[in-house]
């Protein structure tokens, strides 16, 4: 599916012209002519970037910027290419500073736009991958790029075994998982064909991320189903 960029310009030479060369590069391309019906398509309809013209005929593009940056979390990491004809830089700086992340200068090459425009969409992917790799449950943190888990910060020493098992249990968080269903999670880290044995690397767990082994409030066991990583936790 292409992916669809919101461009809120006023001048509609511009923004045909933008609009044509974008779908030509695969994007879906949607148009408003001010700040506040740019405001209402976002909180409508998904968009993987905002191209905004500074000057607008109802708002300053730096206020559209601000209550994008402000609004709810769905929208908030929307990245944002502004659009600026004036000359002053003070205009970028507090751009950027309002959470923009990058600028260009009209009047500008269409090849230069598609650039930046792909350029700061790269980014933000990378940085919603980056935090999609570490999984909080209040103190605990499963860090799945750097193959750790920290309680309170401090690293806990784990097995490769115990990690696949720490990381498939809670990448499952409030689901029941049967010994046959983890064991189907954790088969590419060659853990022994076990079942009772999962129940000893399951202590271990414990031992590593539970307060209190003996009364775990982490990894808890279900009676004759297996085992549940709870979803709430200090």
């Amino acid at each position: 599916m292409s992916e669809r960029i919101l461009l809120v310009d006023d001048d509609p030479r511009l923004a045909g012209m933008v609009s044509e060369y974008l779908g030509q590069a695969g994007f879906r391309v949607t148009i408003a002519a001010d700040g506040q019906t740019g405001l209402e398509r976002l909180s409508r309809a998904p968009f993987e970037a905002l191209v905004l013209d500074l000057m607008l005929p109802d708002m300053d593009g730096l206020e559209v910027c601000r209550q994008v940056r402000a609004a709810a979390a769905d929208t908030a990491g929307i990245p944002i290419l502004m659009l600026t004809a004036r000359g002053d830089a003070m205009d970028r700086v507090v751009g950027l500073e309002l959470g923009a992340d990058d600028y260009l200068p009209k009047p500008f090459e269409p090849r230069e736009l598609l650039a930046r425009l792909r350029a700061i969409m790269r980014r933000r992917h990378r940085g919603a991958d980056a935090a999609a790799e570490v999984l909080r449950f209040g103190r605990l943190e499963i860090d799945r790029g750097a193959r750790e888990a920290r309680l309170d910060g401090e690293t806990k020493p784990l097995t490769a075994y115990q990690f696949a098992l720490l990381e498939a249990l809670a990448g499952h968080a409030g689901r029941v998982l049967s010994r046959e269903a983890i064991m189907d999670l954790v088969k590419g880290e060659q853990l022994e064909a076990f079942d009772r044995s999962i129940d000893v690397h399951v202590s271990r767990l414990r031992q590593a991320i539970e307060d209190d082994p003996k009364k775990p409030r982490r990894i808890i066991t279900v009676r004759g189903a297996g085992y549940v990583f709870a979803k709430a936790q200090d």
